[in-house]
C-alpha cells in the first residue's frame, strides 16, 4: 500500500501541551471521535486542537499564527515532532500526535492537496520530549497584553509595549496580524531603552510573575547577570531539597496489592453514572500505582464535579481490601462530612469498617474511635486536620510487608487549602523511610532487586486531589517529580455554567430566586461576612417574604452547620444564605443558581469553587457575581472578566494560573524563594528549577536514581 492510500480524510493536529504530550499516538487514532466531539462543544478542546481536511478553507498566514500559538515551532527543514515549514503556498507539519509528518498544498485559500511527507529524524528522542515539555508552557504571543512584564533570559525585565514589523520600526499593532504580520515583540527597559526581539527568538522571553512590581534592567549592564547567578544558585539548593524528598519515595519499597478483585469489580459495576475516558483512565493510573512496589505520589486534577472522588473511593477500597487502613482527609467539616455520607452509601453493601472523625464527636465519641482505629478495627477513616493529631495512631505502625493493618493510603482533597503544620505532616509521609540505622542494608537489598529482611517503615501511598492545583503543584508536575493524572472531560449531559457580572441590583437577585424556584431549584446567595450576614438575610426575607431561607458560616457550632446542610438537602430551604463555607465540595445536584453579592472581595480560584457548587447535573446553572463599583479595584476587575471569559467546562487549570498572575506568586515555593523568584519572575525561576532537577539527577546523589525519578 503506498503512502498516498493512507492519507485519512483529515488530519489533526494536537497542540503541543502536557495533556497530549503524555498520549502515544495510537491513543489520539483510537479516540479521533471523541476528541472531534469535544472540539465542537468544549474551549478547551477547540483551542488546543486544529482539524486539517482537503477542499478546507484557511488563510494560510493565520493558520501560521495559530500553529504557533499551539506550540509549533517554525523550522526551514522539519526535523522533529512540533515542527512546520512553509515555502510559498507549501505547509510542512509534523504534529505531535502522528508518527509521520505531513505536506499541505494551498491554492489560495483551499488547501488543495495533502500527502506523507518523508522526514528525517535529527535529534534523540529524549531531546525532542524535553523540548516539546519545555515549549509546552510557553507559546507567550496572543497570551503577551499591552504593558505586562517580560523576562528576556539575556537582557533581563522590560515592559512589553507591542509588536513591530522591523527592528527599530514603530509599534504600529498589539498584537500580530494577517495584514500587518510583525515579526518582534517590542520591550521598553530603563532609560528608555527598547529591545526588538524577534518571534522566532520567542523562547527567550517569559512572562514576569512575581510578588510586586519588578526592577527594570539596563541593556547592557552588570546587574541582571549577578541576579540570574543568584536565581540560578538559589534554585540548585532547591533542587537539592527536592530530590532528596522525592529521591526517598523513590528507593522506599511501598506495598504492592493485589490485582483488581471481584468486589472491586462489583463495586466498579455500582457506579451509577457512565465513566468518562478521562476518569477511567484516572482510576487505571491509580491501580497500576498501588499494585506496583513503588509507593505512590499522584495528583488527580480534575475541575468541580468531574469525578474525582469516585476515582479515591476506588483507591481506598483496594487498599481496605488489602489489608491497609485508609485516611481520607478534607480540609473542611462539612466536606469531611459529604465524603463520609458518599463512602457509607457506595460502600454500604461490603464488609468495610467506615469512621468520621471530627470536631462533630464528643470527646468519649473520639476515644472510642481512636481506640478502634489502633486496634485496626476500622478499615478507612475519614476527617479533617483532626486526623494529623498526636493522638491519633494506626494500628502496627512499622509493621513488616506481610502482617500489620498500617496505614497504606492518604488520600488528601484539596491539599493546598491545610495549614502550613499539616503541610509539614504531609511531607513527613512523603519522605518516610527506613529507620537510619537500617538504610545502607535496604540500599544493597533494593541495588540487587531483593527486599529487605526485618521489621521496616514501607512508604505512604499519598494520593491528592484538586480542582485548583496550586502553581508549584503544576510545576512539579513537569519536572517528573510527581505523577498526574488530569480529567478533563465533563460527565455526560453536563453544561457549561451561564455567567454574569454585574453591579449588584435587587432587582436581579429577585428575578433570580424566583426563577429558580419556579423550576423546584435551590438558591445559594453568598454573603461573606460573617457580622452582616443576619442584615442580609432580613433584607432577603423583605425582598421575598414567601420564600424559606437559611442561614450558615464558619462560626455556628458545627452540629448545627450538619443539620441545616441536612435540611437544605431534603429541601425544606429553598435559599442558602452563608459565606465561602460551600465553598469545597458540596454536591446537591438540585442547586442551580448561584449569587455572590460582593463578587470583588473574592479571588479567582476561590469565586471558581464556589461557583463550582452548581452545575453538578444535566440543567442549565446561572451564576450571578455582583458587586459595588466603589471596592472594585483593577485587581478584581481582572479577576471577575477572567472568571466571565473562562465559563466553559473544564476551566480550572486556566483559572489557576490566570489567579497566580493576578495576585502573584504568593508562598508558592516558600519564604526563602521570595527574593530569588521576584528578581527573575517565576516562569524563568521555574525553568531554572528544571534545569537544576535534570542536572542534579545525573549527578553523584545517595537517593536520586535518574532512571526512576524519570
Amino acid at each position: 500500500m503506498t503512502a498516498q492510500n493512507k492519507i485519512p480524510s483529515e488530519i489533526l493536529v494536537a497542540s503541543v501541551t502536557p495533556y497530549f504530550l503524555e498520549r502515544a499516538d495510537f491513543w489520539f487514532v483510537q479516540n479521533q471521535e471523541k476528541i472531534k466531539r469535544a472540539a465542537s462543544q468544549q474551549l478547551w478542546w477547540q483551542e488546543n486542537t486544529l482539524w486539517l481536511s482537503q477542499e478546507s478553507t484557511f488563510n494560510l498566514f493565520a493558520l501560521l499564527r495559530r500553529l504557533t500559538e499551539m506550540g509549533y515551532r517554525r523550522v526551514q527543514t522539519l526535523g522533529a515532532p512540533g515542527e512546520f515549514a512553509q515555502r510559498g503556498g507549501w505547509l510542512e507539519i509534523f504534529p505531535i500526535n502522528s508518527a509521520q509528518a505531513w505536506r499541505l498544498e494551498f491554492r489560495g485559500r483551499q488547501i488543495f492537496s495533502m500527502e506523507v511527507f518523508p522526514v528525517k529524524i535529527i535529534r534523540a528522542q529524549k531531546s525532542i520530549q524535553k523540548d516539546l515539555t519545555a515549549r509546552a508552557s510557553q507559546a507567550l504571543a496572543q497570551v503577551v497584553r499591552l504593558n505586562d512584564y517580560l523576562t528576556h533570559l539575556d537582557h533581563g525585565i522590560g515592559r512589553f509595549l507591542g509588536f513591530a514589523q522591523s527592528a527599530g520600526g514603530l509599534i504600529t499593532q498589539t498584537s500580530p496580524t494577517v495584514q500587518s504580520p510583525e515579526k518582534f515583540f517590542v520591550l521598553e527597559y530603563a532609560k528608555a531603552d527598547r529591545l526588538y526581539v524577534p518571534l522566532v527568538l520567542e523562547e527567550k522571553l517569559t512572562q514576569y510573575v512575581g510578588f510586586e512590581e519588578p526592577l527594570i534592567h539596563r541593556l547592557g549592564g552588570t546587574l541582571w547577570l549577578k541576579t540570574k547567578r543568584r536565581a540560578k544558585a538559589d534554585s540548585l539548593a532547591l533542587a537539592k531539597e527536592l530530590l532528596l524528598l522525592y529521591g526517598q519515595r523513590t528507593v522506599s519499597r511501598g506495598f504492592a496489592y493485589p490485582a483488581t478483585s471481584s468486589w472491586e469489580k462489583e463495586l466498579a459495576a455500582d457506579f451509577p453514572y457512565v465513566e468518562t475516558d478521562d476518569q477511567a483512565r484516572a482510576i487505571t493510573d491509580v491501580m497500576r500505582d498501588m499494585e506496583s512496589a513503588k509507593p505512590m505520589d499522584r495528583l488527580i486534577c480534575g475541575d468541580v464535579g468531574f469525578g474525582k472522588t469516585e476515582v479515591a473511593l476506588r483507591a481506598a477500597f483496594k487498599g481496605a481490601e488489602g489489608g491497609k487502613q485508609i485516611a481520607v482527609l478534607a480540609p473542611t467539616t462539612i466536606l469531611a462530612n459529604q465524603h463520609w455520607h458518599t463512602f457509607c452509601h457506595r460502600l454500604k453493601k461490603f464488609p468495610v469498617r467506615l469512621a468520621l472523625l471530627t470536631r462533630l464527636q464528643s470527646k468519649k465519641e473520639q476515644q472510642k474511635i481512636l481506640e478502634e482505629l489502633k486496634e485496626g478495627k476500622i478499615d478507612i477513616i475519614i476527617g479533617t486536620h483532626r486526623l494529623l493529631s498526636k493522638d491519633v495512631q494506626f494500628s502496627a505502625q512499622g509493621g513488616s510487608a506481610s502482617g500489620g493493618k498500617n496505614l497504606g493510603l492518604a488520600i488528601i482533597d484539596e491539599e493546598q487549602r491545610f495549614g502550613v503544620k499539616q503541610k509539614e505532616k504531609f511531607k513527613v509521609w512523603r519522605s518516610q523511610t527506613l529507620p537510619r540505622g537500617e538504610r545502607s542494608e535496604f540500599y544493597e537489598a533494593m541495588s540487587r532487586d531483593d527486599s529487605p529482611t526485618g521489621e521496616s517503615f514501607y512508604g505512604i501511598d499519598i494520593l491528592s486531589l484538586s480542582a485548583t492545583p496550586i502553581p508549584r503543584t503544576l510545576h512539579l508536575t513537569l519536572t517528573g517529580l510527581r505523577d498526574v493524572s488530569i480529567i478533563n472531560t465533563p460527565p455526560p449531559g453536563r453544561l457549561p455554567i451561564k455567567t454574569f457580572v454585574q453591579p449588584f441590583n435587587k432587582k436581579i437577585i429577585k428575578e433570580a430566586i424566583t426563577k429558580e424556584l419556579a423550576r423546584n431549584g435551590q438558591v445559594y446567595y453568598l454573603h461573606n461576612r460573617v457580622e452582616t450576614i443576619g442584615l442580609a438575610l432580613r433584607q432577603l426575607k423583605k425582598l421575598l417574604p414567601r420564600v424559606n431561607f437559611g442561614f450558615i458560616h464558619g462560626r455556628l457550632p458545627e452540629k448545627r452547620l450538619i443539620k441545616i446542610m441536612a435540611d437544605f438537602e431534603d429541601k425544606k430551604i429553598d435559599v442558602l444564605v452563608a459565606t465561602t463555607i460551600i465553598e469545597n465540595g458540596l454536591d446537591f445536584q438540585n442547586v442551580n443558581t448561584l449569587i455572590v453579592a460582593n463578587a470583588a472581595r473574592l479571588g479567582l480560584a476561590q469565586a471558581y469553587q464556589i461557583r463550582g457548587r452548581i452545575g453538578r447535573s444535566d440543567r442549565q446553572a446561572f451564576a450571578y457575581f455582583l458587586y459595588n463599583a466603589k471596592y472594585l479595584t483593577d485587581n478584581s476587575k481582572e479577576r471577575l472578566l477572567a472568571l466571565q471569559e473562562n465559563e466553559a467546562l473544564g476551566s480550572g487549570y486556566r483559572l489557576a494560573l490566570r489567579d497566580l498572575e493576578i495576585r502573584g506568586a504568593g508562598n508558592v515555593l516558600g519564604r526563602e524563594q521570595s527574593g530569588p523568584v521576584n528578581a527573575v519572575g517565576l516562569n524563568l525561576y521555574m525553568q531554572m528549577l528544571n534545569e537544576s532537577i535534570e542536572e542534579m539527577k545525573s549527578a553523584s546523589n545517595p537517593f536520586a536514581r535518574t532512571d526512576e525519578l524519570g
